[in-house]
């Protein structure tokens, strides 16, 4: 006899485990309905995941253009200087071309300074325009007059009045020159602008 047994006490059986219910049966349209709320949601996920791959190669796009406009505003930072020393080089190459009647050394402290501004803004990017003799060009030649020379060939710079510069392949400033026009095309537009 058990210990339990001698004092009278009976021991109370473990309580059965409750029954897991049973699954309840589904019928087809249960099941088709299912089917059919998983293919929505497989489509949504896939247009959703489509339009996070859209917007991420946008973010990297926008990054790399703004990479691209933050290099370009550090490379023309310096334009408005730039555009205020030009005027300052013209006085200079007036002062040059003149120098030549005066006293040398006058001419040669010129030719320096001139010289030293060139160089300084060379480094900084900026390129003369050379348009003497060359073809006119819109893009980097405003023509402020027009000569009937027969010597040339219409539309071609034959004087230039001030330099024309560019800054990193953009145009800073055009040169100001004088472009070869036909003989009869000069009395054509003056009639024309006298109307």
């Amino acid at each position: 006899m058990s210990v339990d047994q001698r004092k009278g006490s009976t021991s109370i059986p473990p309580e059965p485990e409750a029954a897991e219910p049973a699954p309840a049966e589904l019928d087809s349209a249960d099941v088709d309905d299912l089917r059919r709320q998983v293919a929505e949601k497989t489509a949504e996920a896939a247009a959703h995941h489509d339009r996070f791959l859209r917007e991420r190669a946008e973010l990297e796009n926008f990054k790399k253009r703004m990479q691209r406009d933050k290099a370009d505003a550090l490379r023309f930072a310096c334009e408005p200087l730039l555009r205020e020393l030009l005027p300052i080089i013209d006085n200079l190459e007036r002062a040059l071309a003149h120098g030549a009647e005066s006293g040398e050394s006058l001419l040669e402290g010129v030719r320096l300074v001139h010289k030293g501004l060139l160089d300084a803004i060379g480094r900084h990017g900026v390129q003369r325009i050379e348009a003497l003799g060359q073809a006119f060009d819109p893009a980097r030649h405003q023509a402020i007059a027009t000569d009937t020379t027969a010597a040339c060939e219409p539309n071609v710079v034959v004087a230039q009045h001030h330099t024309g510069y560019l800054l990193h392949d953009r145009l800073l400033r055009p040169a100001m020159v004088t472009v070869s026009a036909r003989p009869g095309a000069a009395a054509v537009e003056t009639v024309e602008n006298s109307d």
